[in-house]
């Protein structure tokens, strides 16, 4: 019997194959107290496992380096956001106190320190780092495992799998990165998963390798049975299971289409992104770690418009990076880039994230909260630390700076004052630096409706969309409850957001978006007929942005584009 499963489309692409399920990953972990002569034996066993799993995630890092496919870049940083994670000591010094003060055994204090962690994780406001309590569960799940010395059961599964000449399509509750690495050779045709959202491991990593993918698809491991026929279409959302012959027929044509237009864009990555009026387009990408770097330049990308930094001050248990530690993973993605600008984002955390060692609970609402900018200007030392390490690593390439969540005008002269000091520090110490070009990040409705006030006092800005149409229309996108309100369409979020390129362009300051609408092709046109001229995207959606861009003709666009803005309905004179 045909039915239809809805979740998040995260990759694009068809994908028709037979199901394979991947076992429940869920380790069963048994809870007991030991003696106290019983506890360095535990604490050994802690090792051991660790030991264990650092070694086997090596093994997978060194088979990607000899694999030498640059696809597999976004694999390897998120191997090493596992590596981290097994060092981190705050979960380490938390397993160990289960088992020194309370007597737990080795699993029951892992899994207890889990727990504190990962409510964490949950109060984070970044879709992004909120995702990345996955990864510390799946840590865990390897720890688990090694200490019953099990391996995964997707590695068992993945000869299996390959013996077969059908396409196949994995369907899971969840998928690691190093599960995901068994099927690398190209296995499986698509992933189905029950949890996961735009910014989770798994959809990062379908993007990389271009596999279609569809996550949060709720209870898909539970409905789709072993060896059902199964459709899975990473442009809409949907999976659709045991289809009909008129189906199949469908879906094998837009299949075989898309492998066709995937071929034309791998065609147009040399080909300068200039529209048919003459139009200069700067397609730049969205990193998270310097490794990022090779993906992005693989596609043809003329810089990076963010570089997140959270990466380096997320799950050190209030171990903040020091200046060197900062300065090296910048200098990394400066030369990463050999010469083409990189616009480094000042930390974009606060009070609600796991930064400190101890929770703080006195923050009723952390979207409103001390984060970002605030959280930065807050710590001055801190903040001091990450100035200092931006321009060091300006001195080996052209770097911005991106201030989040500017709000008041108090602010940017904190920034700019602090950034002075900075200098001076440097100067002090003799220390090698260059210049930088400061920007703003538009993403706070009140910072967009004043822009013309940041314009002032900044070289550039840049439109974060996630958090402007977040704020303006008073929806949580991470919230299944109210997701569906979350309207980058919406007449206010528009005229935020045209306003605001406007405003630049009559300033004669550079402005850019981004957010997810950067990336999106349906969306593509009508920014360029309202003016702008850079976007932002995640390294895998600028081919297909580039040839809307090499479609567009800016000039035919202008007045409609209007139109779209001023409509009551604007999704319907978009899709005209």
């Amino acid at each position: 019997m045909t039915f239809t499963l809805h979740g998040q489309a995260v990759s694009r692409g068809v994908a028709i194959g037979r199901a394979v399920l991947a076992a429940a990953s869920r380790v069963d972990v048994a809870h007991y107290f030991i003696a106290p002569q019983q506890v360095a034996d535990e604490l050994g066993r802690l090792r051991r496992a660790r030991d264990t799993v650092v070694e086997e995630i090596e093994r997978l890092r060194q088979g990607l380096a000899h694999d030498g496919v640059e696809a597999h870049a976004e694999l390897a940083a998120l191997l090493e956001v596992h590596l981290m994670l097994l060092q981190d000591e705050h979960l380490q010094d938390g397993v160990k106190q289960w088992v020194l003060e309370r007597h737990y055994n080795a699993e029951w204090a892992l899994t207890a320190q889990l727990e504190v962690v990962a409510r964490q994780f949950d109060e984070m406001e970044d879709p992004y780092l909120r995702e990345r309590r996955a990864d510390l569960e799946q840590v865990v799940e390897r720890l688990l495992r090694a200490l019953r010395g099990e391996s995964s059961p997707l590695a068992a599964a993945a000869p299996a799998a390959g013996a077969g000449g059908e396409p196949l399509v994995l369907v899971a509750h969840d998928l690691s990165p190093a599960d995901m690495l068994h099927f690398k050779h190209g296995v499986f045709a698509g992933f189905v998963t029950d949890v996961g959202g735009r910014t989770s491991h798994t959809a990062i990593v379908a993007r990389s390798l271009e596999i279609p993918a569809v996550v949060g698809v709720r209870n898909a491991s539970q409905l789709i049975q072993q060896d059902d026929l199964v459709i899975v279409d990473g442009d809409a959302g949907v999976v659709i299971v045991d289809p009909s012959p008129m189906m199949l027929a469908e879906y094998g044509y837009k299949q075989r289409q898309g492998e066709v237009e995937r071929e034309k864009l791998t065609r147009i990555k040399n080909t300068p992104a200039v529209t048919l009026d003459g139009q200069r387009i700067e397609l730049l990408a969205n990193i998270e770690l310097p490794e990022d770097t090779l993906p992005a330049l693989a596609v043809g990308a003329v810089g990076v418009g963010l570089f997140r930094t959270e990466f380096l001050f997320m799950g050190r248990g209030g171990k903040l990076p020091d200046e060197e530690e900062q300065y090296d993973a910048y200098r990394r993605a400066v030369e990463g880039m050999h010469g083409l600008p990189v616009t480094i984002r000042t930390v974009d955390v606060g009070a609600d994230k796991p930064l400190e060692a101890h929770r703080r609970d006195d923050h009723l609402n952390p979207a409103l909260g001390l984060r970002a900018i605030r959280w930065s200007l807050a710590e001055p030392a801190m903040f001091l630390t990450q100035l200092r390490a931006i321009l060091r690593a300006a001195a080996h390439g052209k770097v911005n700076v991106l201030i989040p969540m500017v709000a008041h005008l108090s602010e940017v002269r904190q920034v700019h004052a602090l950034l002075a000091k900075a200098r001076e520090q440097l100067d002090r110490r003799g220390a090698v630096y260059g210049p930088v070009r400061v920007g703003a990040m538009i993403e706070v409705p009140a910072a967009a409706l004043a822009v013309r006030l940041f314009l002032r006092h900044f070289d550039f800005i840049s439109i974060g969309t996630n958090d402007l149409i977040q704020y303006a229309l008073a929806i949580d996108r991470v919230d299944e409850s109210v997701a569906h309100l979350y309207d980058p369409l919406h007449p206010a979020v528009l005229r935020l957001v045209a306003d605001t390129i406007a405003a630049a362009q009559e300033a004669g300051k550079p402005v850019s978006v981004c957010g997810e609408m950067a990336g999106d092709v349906t969306l593509t046109r009508l920014l360029l007929g309202l003016g702008l001229r850079s976007f932002s995207m995640h390294p895998t959606q600028i081919l297909p942005v580039k040839q809307q861009v090499l479609r567009s003709d800016t000039r035919k666009l202008r007045a409609w584009a209007q139109q779209v803005v001023a409509s009551d309905e604007p999704a319907l004179l978009l899709a005209d």
